[in-house]
């Protein structure tokens, strides 16, 4: 299969092209630089020079394939300016629009990435999120009005699917995540620190378990799934803490609820979300077991903590 990628240099899509590669496709990847352009060469995939806004790229590259994995998002906008949710939403909604019309032309397939932080607004507190779980198909919510614009593409002949990730992605490859952010700031202010009890529950995956159900939602997804790549499926966070502290030789403690904005800054609306999540029907529908190191096992092998990631 030819499969266009966008976000192919990044967190995860460094992790999605090699794995299509070693699995037999063809895969071009979008590069907004030459030095994306230069590292999709040299990971052996093809290159269609454009960014996410290109929408003359995206359609180009969309028809010249047999399916897209779209991973390309503006997370560094998202969360650091504050229409930036909006925008970036907005712009994630027009590109899966835009490559849509010319995969349901033809039949193809999609495969977009999402998250599992929305479903703890959806859900009740505490209650395991699973993948039958669904948004408002009205909704004009960033992310979700996503999801449910690939529904739609599903109803309309394309084989297209979610894969809905946990906020810690983690692995060696994760430079900019919610992980090396938290470290970061507990580094800067001396101490790991947690919200009341702590008790509230990230769910998270290995980069490279995460990159396998892109893969395999791509081959096998039936229409209009839902998955999750959730291997853990909720790792208290002041078990996060405490790992964080140990390992930086800090204090770890608890803060009021009051107090997270002010310590934590953009983090502090999610470091005392709960979002349990289950992968069970991903599992079973596209046969995908996680086999990498779980988030705790990661975090004590240390890459997070060298002199390189700090």
């Amino acid at each position: 299969m030819r499969v266009f990628v966008t976000g192919a240099t990044g967190h995860i899509g460094s992790a999605v092209v090699p794995e299509l590669l070693a699995a037999g496709h063809e895969v071009v990847g979008l590069a907004r630089s030459d030095r994306s352009a230069a590292t999709l060469a040299t990971a052996g995939a093809g290159v269609q020079r454009g960014t996410l806004d290109d929408l003359d790229s995206l359609r180009e590259g969309a028809a010249a394939a047999d399916g897209v994995v779209h991973l390309a998002y503006m997370h560094d906008i998202s969360l650091t300016d504050r229409d930036g949710y909006a925008v970036a939403g907005a712009a994630d909604l027009r590109a899966i629009e835009t490559m849509g019309e010319v995969l349901a032309a033809a039949g193809k397939s999609l495969v977009i990435a999402s998250g599992t932080l929305g479903l703890a607004r959806l859900l009740p507190h505490g209650q395991l999120a699973t993948e039958a779980d669904a948004f408002d198909r009205t909704s004009t919510q960033p992310r979700v009005a996503s999801e449910n614009a690939v529904m739609e593409l599903a109803e309309r002949g394309v084989r297209a699917s979610v894969v809905r990730l946990p906020p810690t992605v983690h692995s060696s490859l994760d430079q900019h995540g919610f992980i090396p952010a938290v470290i970061g700031i507990a580094r800067a202010k001396g101490i790991s620190a947690f919200v009341a009890d702590g008790a509230n529950r990230w769910p998270a995956v290995h980069t490279l378990d995460a990159a396998r159900v892109f893969r395999l939602a791509l081959e096998a997804a039936p229409a209009g799934s839902r998955l999750h790549g959730v291997a853990d499926e909720g790792v208290p966070f002041r078990e996060i803490a405490e790992a964080i502290g140990r390992h930086l030789g800090v204090p770890t403690a608890s803060i009021p609820g009051e107090e997270a904005d002010a310590h934590f800054g953009f983090l502090g609306a999610f470091v005392s979300t709960d979002n349990p999540t289950s992968s069970t029907f991903t599992q079973e529908v596209v046969g995908w077991r996680p086999t990498h190191a779980a988030l705790m096992a990661d975090l004590d092998e240390g890459h997070y903590f060298s002199q390189a990631a700090a």
